[in-house]
């Protein structure tokens, strides 16, 4: 049984933002990418699960960068489950790169989504597919909820375009990342990086919803959140620093 799962890739020019490092929305699609490896290997991936009317959601994710990756580097992404909880699958990343030092990690949670009542379902024989990994330390503590910023408020309104998007019919969760990530702005982050980012998602958008954003900075803290129609659907939150090379 595969206990874990790893990837070793070289970070491209699309996957890079204006200062030429990874960006965090794409490092989110990566993460996505080798998890769903990992489950199609362990027979509980899209096509079998879709047989099922269910998809992986992601609930909360937590990640906590030492430094980010430049284009044309390779990394190794290594992920692993470890024991269920209630309905709630906790999974595991561990960046590293060409030397084989830790640059990150990530800690997240997962559920199965009905497709059909869009609300969450049992773990049921799907948890029988993981492989037990009670002896694997994890490299974070289970991720936990976003804390309130207060400073400045920002707001927009929107609805979802084409490209965010996915195969499940809803906003993928790598998008919101990118939302976030554009409503800190392009001068912001030509200085500073997110050296610690969570995302607690507690409802999906669909297609058409009208979606009210908000962004609270407070000097170095953030707090990103959306609604439809005052419902509170996600939320992204972290720490920004001064990008390696920039004056402290």
């Amino acid at each position: 049984m595969y206990k874990t799962w790893s990837r070793t890739a070289e970070i491209c020019a699309s996957e890079c933002d204006i200062s030429g490092v990874w960006r965090p929305g794409a490092m989110m699609e990566a993460l996505q990418e080798v998890a769903a490896v990992h489950c199609d290997l362990l027979g509980a991936g899209r096509a079998e699960l879709r047989k099922k009317g269910a998809a992986w959601v992601v609930t909360r994710m937590q990640v906590e960068m030492n430094r980010y990756p430049r284009i044309g580097e390779k990394i190794t992404i290594e992920t692993f489950h470890t024991p269920v909880r209630r309905w709630f699958f906790p999974r595991y990343f561990i960046i590293r790169d060409e030397q084989g030092k830790q640059v990150g990690a990530a800690a997240s949670l997962w559920v199965l989504l009905d497709l059909n009542t869009r609300h969450m379902i049992q773990p049921g024989q799907i948890e029988l597919l993981m492989p037990d990994n009670s002896d694997l330390p994890a490299p974070l503590g289970l991720p936990g909820a976003v804390q309130n910023v207060g400073g400045v408020l920002q707001e927009w309104d929107f609805k979802p375009a084409y490209t965010d998007m996915d195969y499940n019919g809803h906003v993928n969760n790598t998008r919101y990342m990118d939302w976030c990530c554009n409503a800190l702005g392009i001068e912001l982050l030509a200085e500073k990086e997110l050296a610690t980012f969570t995302l607690n998602y507690h409802f999906e958008i669909r297609p058409g919803q009208q979606v009210h954003a908000e962004l609270k900075r407070l000097a170095d803290d953030f707090a990103y959140t959306a609604y439809v129609e005052s419902e509170r659907r996600f939320e992204v939150g972290g720490t920004l620093r001064n990008r390696s090379g920039k004056d402290e």
